[in-house]
């Protein structure tokens, strides 16, 4: 078994240079047709994302492809020149190839480590590869088991469970405090910035489904309602809305709270004594630190958010090693599986030729003995034979066990199967 690894990501390229090694769908399609007609026995699954382009090849004799020919491939389809291309990506191959895709699906490697969508990026990347008919037998192992080994991390670990932005803490973790579900609530988000973004992505993967973005300027307000199904107001109603609502976030720039304790506490008993959280993600804050002793309003402000942020930050760094030792598991297991299926059936017969000498040249010793011995010292030099037979077999068998938990066996399988005259079949 062959695999090697091209890829650069955040961690070793700016995204000036991940931008021009990225892939658009018709470039994905384009370098599979590339890589059918160059390596028609091989396999090739490729993972672009904003943040790491890898191209994952395979194949079961080694010459067939050469870390050089997965350079080749990339500069060839983004009309790259070569030299670039093999500036900006680090190879990989063997066990450090798997080792690093099942960091990858685990999101051990990433930007924000834990985070959840690169695991059904990576599943994505190999329906893909399978669409384009371009995986196999060992792509299908390896993505199966870096599959196995995420879901082992997500299970096994908290390392998924602890929320390190500042909105996936106050959606994931504040809100299931005050309201069992947010469907049917009236949520009301002031601004239509990044963090707004952020927010309103946290709330529609919440279950929210009645929002309003708020914000001065109207035609942004609408843009970003538009991409989440959301309403849209200008500021100036904005009084109206905190009367209509259930949850009030705050995310904008403005330098003064956008409405002050007065105005706030005349709004809130409009409301009926209905209870109502207030997140403020502002900085300045948005709203004043008084209306949290209005009645029947739950008063969230970015330094309560970012201190659990900082809590969830230190208990994944805690989770670390323990994720860390399920992927040499699952990284240790694959090689084992791998080993016994490239190895197995050349060990069987070369046991098994093994036997069949040593059984052949006891019966013919015996025979010559002519019945000079008894029963006792038969079993004596049965055992005599078998424990040459066992010391003979032990260098080729360990060497063979070993260049297969490195990936490396296939050369060494070839060689016995001829010095040995096991035959292609086994």
């Amino acid at each position: 078994m062959t695999l090697k690894m091209i890829g650069c990501s955040h961690h070793d390229a700016a995204v000036e240079i991940r931008e021009q090694l990225s892939f658009t769908e018709n470039e994905i399609n384009r370098i599979f047709e590339l890589f059918g007609q160059r390596f028609a026995d091989a396999e090739l699954v490729l993972l672009s994302t904003c943040n790491r382009v890898e191209l994952y090849g395979a194949g079961n004799n080694p010459a067939s492809l050469q870390s050089d020919d997965l350079i080749d491939l990339v500069a060839d389809c983004l009309n790259q020149s070569r030299d670039f291309v093999a500036n900006h990506m680090i190879i990989r191959e063997g066990r450090e190839a798997v080792e690093h895709l099942f960091l990858v699906a685990a999101s051990l490697d990433s930007m924000v480590v834990g985070e959840a969508q690169i695991l059904s990026q990576v599943k994505q990347s190999y329906d893909l590869a399978n669409d384009a008919d371009r995986t196999g037998p060992i792509t299908h192992g390896v993505f199966q088991a870096a599959n196995r080994t995420a879901k082992r991390v997500q299970t096994e670990t908290s390392i998924h469970r602890r929320r390190l932005s500042v909105p996936s803490v106050a959606i994931g973790e504040v809100v299931p405090e005050v309201f069992n579900r947010l469907q049917g609530k009236r949520v009301v988000l002031c601004g239509a910035g990044e963090m707004a973004e952020e927010t309103l992505r946290y709330l529609k993967n919440g279950g929210a489904n009645n929002l309003c973005v708020v914000n001065r300027s109207l035609d942004r307000a609408q843009k970003l309602a538009e991409e989440f199904g959301a309403d849209a107001e200008s500021m100036d109603s904005l009084h109206d809305q905190i009367v209509q609502a259930d949850l009030l976030i705050g995310t904008t720039s403005a330098e003064e709270p956008i409405v002050d304790a007065s105005t706030f506490a005349a709004l809130n008993a409009k409301r009926g004594g209905r209870i109502m959280l207030v997140l403020d993600l502002a900085v300045p804050r948005d709203f004043d630190p008084i209306i949290g002793d209005e009645a029947g309003v739950y008063l969230y402000q970015i330094d309560d958010l970012q201190a659990a942020c900082n809590r969830n930050r230190r208990e994944r760094e805690k989770q670390w090693p323990k994720a860390k030792k399920i992927i040499d598991e699952e990284v240790d297991g694959f090689f084992q599986s791998l080993q016994q299926r490239a190895t197995g059936p050349v060990i069987r017969r070369l046991r098994e030729r093994a036997d069949k000498v040593k059984a052949e040249e006891l019966q013919r010793l015996f025979g010559k003995l002519n019945g000079s011995t008894d029963t006792a010292m038969q079993k004596e030099i049965e055992k005599s034979f078998d424990r040459l037979t066992n010391k003979l077999l032990h260098p080729p068998m360990a060497s063979l066990r070993d260049d297969a938990a490195d990936g490396h066996s296939r050369g060494l399988l070839e060689a016995l199967r001829h010095l040995f005259n096991l035959g292609e079949d086994s």
